[in-house]
This record gives C-alpha cells, sequence and structure tokens, in this order.
C-alpha cells in the first residue's frame, strides 16, 4: 500500500487506570450516547496471587492497519485509506453490509444493533481534530498518558523503549507491529494480551489483497452471470415460441389419410 501513515498510538496497559476518560471525550466528539463511542475497554488482565493482585485493562479502537482489511472488503467505498494512513468511514455511503466486520480480525467495526436503519461505526482518528492541528480526543483526554499520540515510528520505537527499560515490568511484545500485517496502534502490557481480551492471531500478513480480488471482481462476475442469464432466458423463450409455432402449424395441416 503506498501510504504515508504517518500518525500512530502507543496505548499502555500499565498506566490505564479504567476513568473511562477517553470514552467520555469520545461521545462528547462525536456526539454520540456512551454506548456508541468509537472506542470501548477490552478485557481484564490480572497479575500476582491472592491477595496481591493488580488489575490491568486497556482502552480500544481502530487498529488503522497499514493494509485495512475492512477497506478491502467493503463494496460501496464506505471504508477508505486516507494518505495519512487513516482509516475513514463515510455512513452517506454504508449499506450495512457489515462485510467488514467480518473481514477485519480485531473485531472493530460495530453494528448498530439498536437502530431502525442501523450501520456501522468506527473510529476514524478524530481526522477533524487533525486537520485543525490537535490530537484525538482520547489521547488529549487521557489523565495518565496510558494513550500517546504522535508520529507512527516514534510511538513504534517509544514501545520497545519501555519494554527494554523495564523488562520486568511488560510481556515482550508490541501487539500491533506485525498483527494483520502490521497496525498504527500499538499495545504494551505487564500481562498477556491474551489476557486483555484481544484477538489473537497468527497471521502477519493482511488477507486484503484476496479480499480485494474477491470485492473487487464481483461486478464483473455478476455481469457475466446476468449476461448468461440472460442469454439462456431468451434461448429457452426462442424454443418455446419456435414449438407453440410448430404445433399450431401440425394442428391446421390437412390429415393425409383423408
Amino acid at each position: 500500500m503506498s501510504r504515508n501513515h504517518t500518525y500512530g498510538f502507543l496505548i499502555d496497559a500499565s498506566r490505564c487506570i479504567d476513568c473511562r476518560a477517553c470514552l467520555v471525550a469520545c461521545s462528547v466528539e462525536n456526539d454520540v450516547p456512551m454506548e456508541h463511542t468509537r472506542i470501548w475497554m477490552k478485557g481484564t488482565g490480572v497479575m500476582g496471587k491472592f491477595p496481591d493482585l493488580q488489575r490491568y485493562t486497556a482502552p480500544y479502537h481502530c487498529m488503522h492497519c497499514l493494509d485495512p482489511s475492512c477497506v478491502s472488503a467493503c463494496t460501496v467505498g464506505a471504508l477508505q485509506q486516507n494518505e495519512d494512513g487513516i482509516v475513514t468511514y463515510d455512513d452517506k455511503r454504508c449499506i450495512g453490509c457489515r462485510y467488514c466486520m467480518y473481514a477485519c480480525p480485531f473485531e472493530i467495526p460495530n453494528f448498530e444493533w439498536d437502530q431502525r436503519l442501523a450501520l456501522i461505526v468506527k473510529c476514524d482518528l478524530c481526522v477533524n481534530r487533525l486537520a485543525e492541528g490537535g490530537q484525538p480526543a482520547c489521547a488529549a483526554t487521557c489523565p495518565t498518558q496510558a494513550i500517546l499520540f504522535g508520529k507512527r515510528e516514534e510511538m513504534l520505537a517509544l514501545a520497545h523503549a519501555r519494554i527494554e527499560d523495564a523488562p520486568h515490568r511488560y510481556v515482550n511484545h508490541v501487539y500491533g507491529e506485525f498483527e494483520n500485517g502490521g497496525t498504527s496502534t500499538f499495545y504494551i502490557s505487564p500481562v498477556s494480551f491474551e489476557q486483555m481480551g484481544m484477538p489473537i492471531t497468527d497471521e502477519t500478513r493482511s488477507p486484503a489483497h484476496f479480499n480485494r480480488l474477491v470485492t473487487h471482481g464481483t461486478p464483473a462476475v455478476a455481469a457475466t452471470v446476468a449476461v448468461a442469464m440472460s442469454g439462456a432466458y431468451l434461448a429457452i423463450k426462442r424454443q418455446s415460441a419456435d414449438n407453440a409455432a410448430a404445433e399450431q402449424a401440425s394442428d391446421g395441416r390437412p390429415d393425409d389419410h383423408e
């Protein structure tokens, strides 16, 4: 993909206090109720032995993949990737087919099941705030800097630096660096990402290429099938007309034995 992938997140589960200020900020920024925010909390990871237990959570939103599966699966262009690598969403184009939900290995796009004309909701990295020189609302609001936002390469380097500086504090893995071919949202955590409820996949290559072969080929295949079916229909109709004409002619022909 020929994108710059300018921006990135670093989310540090060791700093998250589960205050949910990020959810409130997202609700206000997008003018949506709390149950429809573009960010939510993942599962809880626990470390230690009772009664000395430590509890960890982390906010979760769109990973903004380098080669996003959701974009390749969308047949109407409602999901796009801009030149900065941000995966944007246009609800005016969305038809609610949910192909993006099936395609996303991170289970990010949410469907508004309670709405009459239900569509998808998804984080767009607060592109309007970025255009004005600001930060995404979640990062700007986080009181403990559990959510950091900046240049993608800087966020990735910082993630590795924190693990190297405090190997006793984090598992030795930057989630999002290689998953699904790489993303622009990175996580570091004191407990395993499986415990945190993060989708675990061995795939290090995005299936977006294969998705594009299917979705981009669908109109051509559909057109070919339509033409073939139309041709078959016309042939059958013509044959039926010829048979009817032959029968009519036979009924009106004089009997040779008379």
